[in-house]
């Protein structure tokens, strides 16, 4: 078998597309979860903080130089929270999206069939015949 169609079985299995698919997905759905937390979440922790905007937060640990050739070093620790904010937002949102799909499944599994038209009919047809 040849590289290539090992490479094109590998790459058209079902299981690669739908990876791909879902990592795109929750690219974006990270852009959208960083912007909520940064434009939305952030300044309301910020204000009830008397204004602190945590993302520009941070420990210098040195200073720069006079000259200009040396920044300074930061403990960024503002970055570090606001990560930890997109975090906990996003493992929240997948749990509840889990947690629907889980019920939905219970709700589907639970339900019962509906009886073929057929089948009712033959059981009508067999009534009958016990009656007579």
């Amino acid at each position: 078998m040849s590289m290539m169609k090992e490479f094109k079985d590998f790459a058209m299995r079902g299981n690669v597309v739908d990876l791909a698919v879902g990592v795109v997905i929750g690219a974006a759905f990270g852009a959208i979860v960083t912007s909520l937390v940064g434009d939305v979440v952030m300044p309301v922790i910020g204000m009830a903080t008397s204004g602190v905007d945590f993302s520009k937060s941070a420990l210098v640990l040195q200073e720069a130089s006079a000259d200009g050739k040396t920044p300074a070093v930061l403990l960024s620790y503002g970055k570090f929270l606001q990560t930890m904010i997109n975090f906990v937002i996003v493992a929240f949102v997948i749990f509840l999206v889990v947690k629907a799909m889980n019920s939905v499944k219970k709700k589907e599994a639970a339900a019962p069939a509906a009886t073929p038209a057929q089948e009712v009919l033959l059981a009508e047809i067999r009534d009958l015949l016990k009656k007579k």
